[in-house]
């Protein structure tokens, strides 16, 4: 009878596991937590002593918006589900993307009129919104900090607006990882879906399996740590995005190889250690060179705001 126990308790553990992995929560909370303390133990001096202190709340913060997305808190998991992914297959005729969310909700709900076959697979949160949310964020840090040499340079208590900086800085990280997962890139997110002619898996495992059990068994920050270099500055942060989300796309099918090879059981191959390295490698290495850009950007000088009057219904938009 206790052995009995052991092993339904054992199974019950096991199904846990499997359920969460396929909770869609890109490389887990390992992973996530790994490529947001990589980045941050990779900041230069050059950038400010505060956020270079901080790569503990910067490592939590990499999970943080797989925390938003229990079902218990509805309008809050329904609300940002799609900010994970993108199905770059679904807007290959889309090129390029328009910088703004908007923009490109109005182009896929033209595509959608326009479409007789399936067309609810150009709904927005089908397609998925993984760069806007993405740029958002990354506005949201570089406004933080030109806040931030706003109040040094006029002697205010700039603790305030330090907080905010980590907090963006780190909930960047969630995302800009998120893209560096070739699964989160594509239809074929969890089970070879269409067309198969390599006889990869159709079963409901490989995002899971991938991202989570494996990372979390074999990886540490270590593991990756040397392969992220010191940052560069982006000449075009969002055209610069897309480019690492569509070369993360073209890998889809090297993590189907793996997983078919058995690449991500147990300890794994060689192979797979190697690729799984590389992206998270990747993950880091786009984060870092985010927030450098952002704080170069921020050193620019930007237009006063505007009025804050609303403006009239004459001088309102035509919609």
């Amino acid at each position: 009878m206790q052995w009995f126990s052991q092993r339904l308790i054992s199974i019950v553990l096991i199904g846990l596991v499997l359920l969460q992995s396929d909770f869609a929560v890109a490389w887990g909370n390992e992973g996530h937590t790994y490529i947001n303390r990589v980045a941050a133990q990779k900041i230069p001096v050059s950038m400010p002593l505060f956020l270079r202190q901080a790569v503990v709340e910067i490592a939590y913060l990499g999970p943080e918006p797989d925390r938003w997305r229990s079902p218990s808190e509805f309008a809050l998991k329904n609300a940002q589900e799609p900010d994970h992914f993108i199905d770059l297959e679904r807007v290959s005729w889309l090129d390029p993307l328009p910088p703004g969310r908007y923009e490109f909700y109005r182009k896929l709900y033209e595509k959608r009129a326009a479409t007789t076959d399936h067309p609810d697979d150009y709904l927005p949160e089908r397609v998925g919104l993984q760069p806007y949310v993405t740029a958002e964020v990354y506005g949201r840090l570089k406004a933080a900090f030109r806040e931030y040499r706003q109040l040094r340079a006029t002697h205010q208590p700039t603790a305030a607006v330090q907080r905010a900086i980590i907090l963006y800085a780190g909930w960047l990280g969630h995302y800009v990882a998120d893209g560096s997962q070739p699964l989160h890139t594509t239809i074929q997110y969890n089970g070879w879906v269409g067309p198969n002619p390599n006889s990869y898996t159709t079963e409901h495992h490989i995002h899971g399996q991938f991202e989570s059990v494996y990372v979390a068994a074999n990886f540490k920050e270590r593991d990756f740590a040397a392969l992220v270099k010191a940052p560069e500055r982006l000449n075009d942060p969002f055209a610069d995005y897309i480019a690492y989300l569509r070369k993360s796309n073209a890998l889809v099918e090297n993590v189907y190889a793996l997983e078919k090879s058995g690449g991500f059981n147990g300890k794994g191959s060689p192979e797979a250690f190697d690729f799984t390295a590389h992206r998270l490698a990747a993950g880091s290495q786009m984060l870092l060179d985010l927030w450098y850009t952002a704080w170069l950007e921020s050193a620019a000088p930007v237009p006063e705001h505007p009025s804050s009057t609303p403006p009239s219904k004459s001088t309102a938009p035509s919609k």
